[in-house]
């Protein structure tokens, strides 16, 4: 029916054409040229030449249908000029766009055909020009003309959405007819012929709960109270659809998604009505207890619960927090418990919507409460002091035994258990403090000194007696109070100096005093001098009254050659109940001084000296003498080092000392350079000089007559003679030193390892076998011969 329908227009618009053609033909004048494509000159009756103006062509556009697909080509129209006789002689001639591929044009007849299937989207009009030329000559006969050739659009193209899918959000419970989201298809048809172009919107999923605007496709709801706890998400599909909607007309389809926002349209509600609770008196202000949760459908901000304690006998024992992760009350413990005060307390708790929407206030009050019910468990507490701290006095220098003061712990526990003290001999060191361990009194072991340590912080336990593993610890502070046992003393050293011309009542120091006791039985200090002495010749002294005293001088002209020191006691008493005093002795040492007053020299001895050596000069001497008696002290010292043997012939062992030398022998005939004494034994050093063997190059018999010593020959003697016969053995090769290594020492812990020592004469050891070891024991095997053979020698 569409291809019947599209056929059916052409033909019109075909005959339309042929007929405004023919009305043109017809409206000439007649009697007049047709008109030509150029002006051409006519001659008049008279002979005058007549000009007639330029004519354009009778169309200046063609319409072709887009999508032909029939069998022939399309005709477009026809092209004709005025001068055309029918004759053949004129050619008709196309260019432009499309020209000779898309648009053919019979040279002839003038006839324009489409030879391709047209789109009217991807082109809509072609630019063409035509122009009447001699066939023979080609002479242009009409001069070129434009048109146009616009492609007729047809409804070839169904609507399309901007996107495939859309989501959208609108809040729950929103009135009817609240804008959700818009959506926009186009076509690509020519809008402006027909109505290929004109979109209706309609909706095909989603009913009854929205609908779409028809002309401008926007959505809308249609149901009022929409609730999102019910239903959070929704499905629509919005259809567009060309044609006005009519039968015929294309279409095209979107999905959009819509999702209702949250609004705080619920309020939160407790699952029970009651909840039960239970915390140790144990537990610590702080410690969680337990927790309640209201629910609330709503989410986000609008599902937001604040807890709070409005009521209940806890109110002040317990409080509540909100847990924003989960949306929980934590009930904690605000204050420490007693199972034997309350043993149970009960809250009233309230949960509220931290943001309420005025539009759903009409909903209800956003708020809940629930019972807490808490009991409090019995716990094995520990004993508890009636302090937490103490603070006690004891005097100083109180007898042993004296009481300081008395700590008292109970327990907690309905048990009541007895109590045992003790005092933490981690903080009394010094082991000062006693406590009885039944009833908490604290005594002193020893005196106490307030000048040692003021105050004495110790720790007491206070345990179960049945529960040893429950204790209690307080800090005890003990004040050592001050009694007058020190009595006042010079605040320094002082030394008093006085010149020898000094002025009759001319002061020349002050003292002051210390007291080591409290100020209560310190200052005010008083000073005086002794009664057998308040008389003194030569100095006097006075009382400042600001804890001070000044030494005056009494006469004048004092002389260093008749007395130069001065011992001056001096009383001072303190202030204390009741007064201590001690004397005290100031050096008052006569001095030269200039008539300025300066001291010059103290020196008794300095009248006495000659001028004719200076102080410089005498201590240039001494030092003289000085460098010289140190240089003679190390020679000596050198000189004893050289000369002193390196073996110590005493009673130390050699063993037990290294010598160090750095030094080469210098042969046979340097006798200075080595010292021998070092290597000799002190036990054989006037007798025979020992060497060590070396094997001969050749061998070397035994003297014939010798014999196998017998077990009663005297060891020293044997050596000696074999030591004899080799200093004269001529194979030996000489030496150019010698050294002793058979020397042990004396005074040896160990026992000697050597059996030459030995001198036992019933030995049942058996040396045969010394006669198989080869010529060099045949020695040793002639001297520890077997029995047998010394039996048949004697």
């Amino acid at each position: 029916p569409k291809m019947k329908e599209e056929r059916c227009l052409q033909a019109a618009l075909l005959c339309l054409g042929v007929l405004c053609y023919s009305h043109g033909l017809a409206t000439e004048r007649p009697g007049r040229a047709r008109p030509s494509l150029h002006g051409h000159r006519d001659r008049g009756k008279e002979g005058q030449v007549l000009h007639r103006s330029k004519r354009g062509w009778v169309w200046n556009q063609f319409f072709v249908i887009e999508e032909y697909t029939g069998p022939d080509p399309v005709l477009v129209g026809r092209l004709h000029s005025d001068i055309d006789s029918g004759d053949g002689n004129i050619k008709y001639i196309l260019s432009g766009e499309g020209a000779g591929i898309i648009f053919v044009i019979d040279d002839k007849s003038g006839n324009i055909h489409a030879t391709k299937t047209l789109d009217r989207e991807e082109r809509a009009q072609y630019t063409l020009t035509a122009q009447a030329v001699d066939r023979n000559t080609n002479r242009p006969l009409e001069p070129p003309s434009e048109f146009i050739v616009k492609v007729q659009d047809i409804n070839d193209n169904p609507p399309e959405f901007l996107h495939e899918n859309y989501h959208a959000n609108v809040p729950e419970r929103s009135n009817v007819g609240t804008s959700v989201i818009q959506v926009t298809a186009s076509d690509a048809d020519d809008p402006t012929y027909g109505n290929s172009a004109k979109l209706v919107y309609s909706i095909l999923e989603g009913q009854p709960y929205f609908s779409v605007e028809a002309q401008t496709g926007i959505i809308r709801t249609a149901l009022p109270n929409m609730d999102r706890e019910a239903k959070e998400e929704y499905h629509v599909v919005i259809q567009a659809k060309d044609m006005g909607g009519h039968m015929g007309g294309l279409s095209g389809t979107t999905k959009v998604t819509i999702t209702l926002t949250d609004v705080n349209d619920n309020p939160p509600k407790f699952p029970q009505s009651v909840y039960q609770m239970s915390v140790s008196e144990a537990a610590v202000p702080g410690e969680e207890v337990g927790r309640v949760k209201a629910k609330d459908p709503d989410i986000g901000e609008n599902g937001l619960v604040a807890y709070s304690i409005i009521d209940g006998d806890g109110m002040d024992m317990f409080e509540i927090t909100t847990d924003y992760e989960t949306q929980e009350g934590v009930v904690k413990l605000k204050k420490t418990l007693d199972y034997e005060t309350k043993k149970s307390y009960s809250l009233k708790v309230e949960a509220a919507n931290v943001h309420i929407d005025p539009k759903f206030i009409s909903n209800g009050p956003f708020k809940d409460t629930v019972t807490v019910k808490i009991a409090v468990e019995d716990a094995d507490e520990p004993p508890v002091f009636l302090k937490p701290s103490y603070i006690f006095e004891v005097q100083e220098n109180a007898a042993s035994g004296t009481v300081v003061g008395k700590v008292h712990a109970k327990d907690p526990d309905a048990a009541n258990s007895a109590i045992r003290y003790s005092i933490d001999r981690h903080t009394d060191l010094e082991r000062y403090f006693v406590i009885n361990a039944e009833d908490g009194n604290i005594k002193t072991i020893k005196a106490l000194d307030r000048e040692e340590m003021a105050w004495h912080n110790i720790s007491v336990f206070a345990v179960e007696v049945h529960k040893q593993h429950q204790e209690a610890k307080v800090p005890v502070a003990i004040k050592v109070v001050d009694v007058n046992d020190n009595a006042p003393k010079f605040a320094a050293a002082y030394e008093a100096f006085v010149c020898e011309n000094a002025r009759s009542n001319q002061q020349f120091i002050t003292i002051s005093a210390d007291d080591k006791d409290d100020s209560a039985n310190g200052p005010r200090f008083i000073f005086s001098l002794p009664p057998e002495i308040i008389h003194n010749p030569n100095f006097t002294l006075r009382d400042n009254r600001d804890n001070t005293a000044s030494v005056l001088v009494r006469r004048e002209g004092f002389s260093r050659q008749k007395q130069d020191l001065y011992l001056l006691p001096i009383v001072i008493s303190d202030g204390g109940m009741p007064p201590l005093s001690s004397t005290n002795t100031l050096s008052i040492r006569v001095c030269g001084c200039d008539g300025s007053g300066s001291l010059l020299s103290c020196n008794a001895e300095a009248y006495v000296l000659n001028a004719g050596l200076s102080t410089g000069a005498l201590i240039a001497i001494l030092a003289c003498i000085v460098i010289l008696l140190v240089i003679v002290v190390l020679f000596v010292t050198l000189k004893r080092q050289k000369k002193e043997p390196l073996i110590v012939f005493e009673e130390e062992d050699v063993r037990e000392n290294i010598i160090t030398y750095d030094d080469e022998g210098g042969g046979e005939e340097d006798t200075e350079a080595f010292d021998i004494a070092t290597l000799q034994n002190p036990d054989g050093i006037n007798g025979f000089i020992p060497r060590k063997d070396i094997k001969p190059e050749y061998q070397y018999l035994p003297r014939p007559g010798l014999r196998p010593a017998p077990n009663s020959v005297d060891v020293d003697d044997f050596i000696n003679t074999r030591i004899q016969e080799a200093d004269n053995d001529p194979t030996a090769p000489p030496y150019d030193s010698i050294q002793i290594y058979g020397y042990e020492g004396r005074g040896s812990v160990a026992g000697s390892l050597s059996s030459l020592e030995s001198a036992t004469t019933d030995s049942d050891l058996d040396y045969d076998y010394l006669q198989n070891w080869g010529p060099r024991f045949k020695k040793l095997a002639d001297l520890y011969g077997s029995k047998d053979t010394f039996d048949d020698d004697s």
